[in-house]
């Protein structure tokens, strides 16, 4: 049987529900895998600030992958590991965004530069972040991104952007990846993408966190529910979807738990880890090595 020593969860649509919220059974269930001596950790494309909230709300310990990967750390002002995109390309970024219909997202680790749309993107805008916005930080608001940065540049972990025409993504993802070297844009979902420093991803940033942690990745279990989290699924020892999880996510992983709304990880987890004695347990009976 296989020993499995970190767990690693995406936020949105695997723990926090629409209406920002976390369920009981989900905090009772993160807490029994924790009380097993088994790392929890979330692997997320939010911000740190709104992940710490959740963490905390879990009693989490593990640092967490933040950014999508660009931002790794367990407290704000002592991070493990952080990547950001250059303030003119930030700036170049955010200007060639604003030629679509978009809204565009700048996150920082302490706070966020919202640019305003037009009203169907806004919509857009609102469905793919209300859930965020419910733990979030600072935001603020301004006409035009980078109007903004002209007279503030900033350095940024993640450029967010949502599209009002579901075409737009790839083409915006394949100029964005032409154009810049230094970047690399990532699809999310089929009306917004994540633009991250080159190199940056969830599965490297929780690769990199697990390497120094010492757990090896087929003693991973990463549990996703968005397109971000398909590679750390495949990579890891055991990929889990959510039950309504988009299709390309559910076939890539190795186990599909139920809905969130059907309470996917405390069924999962229950399913998986009441076999597993505890690390602490195992550690002392020379099964596993420290």
């Amino acid at each position: 049987m296989m020993i499995y020593r970190m767990l690693a969860l995406n936020i949105d649509g695997t723990i926090v529900n629409e209406n920002g919220k976390i369920a009981k059974e989900t905090k009772d269930a993160i807490e029994y895998v924790q009380d097993k001596g088994v790392p929890v950790t979330l692997v997320t494309s939010r911000s740190f600030s709104s992940a710490k909230k959740v963490a905390k709300a879990l009693k989490l310990k593990t640092p967490l992958v933040t950014h999508s990967g660009a931002y790794i750390a367990g407290e704000l002002e002592k991070p493990m590991y952080v990547k950001k995109i250059a303030e003119d390309i930030t700036y170049e970024i955010a200007q060639f965004l604003e030629g679509f219909s978009s809204q565009v997202h700048l996150s920082q680790e302490k706070r966020s530069i919202v640019g305003k749309a037009n009203s169907q993107a806004r919509d857009m805008a609102k469905i793919s972040w209300q859930r965020e916005s419910k733990l979030l930080y600072s935001k603020q608001f301004v006409d035009r991104v980078s109007d903004h940065l002209l007279e503030n540049p900033m350095s940024v972990p993640k450029i967010s952007v949502v599209m009002e025409h579901r075409e737009d993504v790839w083409d915006v993802v394949a100029s964005i990846r032409g154009m810049y070297e230094e970047v690399d844009a990532i699809p999310i979902s089929d009306y917004k993408l994540d633009i991250v420093p080159k190199g940056v991803s969830k599965l490297r940033g929780l690769m990199y966190l697990s390497e120094r942690l010492g757990v090896k990745k087929d003693q991973i279990v990463m549990v996703g529910s968005g397109l971000d989290d398909i590679d750390s699924m495949e990579c890891c020892g055991l990929g889990v979807a959510m039950g309504d999880a988009p299709r390309q996510v559910r076939e890539a992983a190795n186990w599909i738990t139920r809905s969130q709304s059907e309470k996917g990880i405390p069924y999962f987890v229950t399913e998986l880890f009441r076999k597993q004695h505890p690390i602490p347990f195992l550690k002392k009976m020379n099964i596993i090595k420290s």
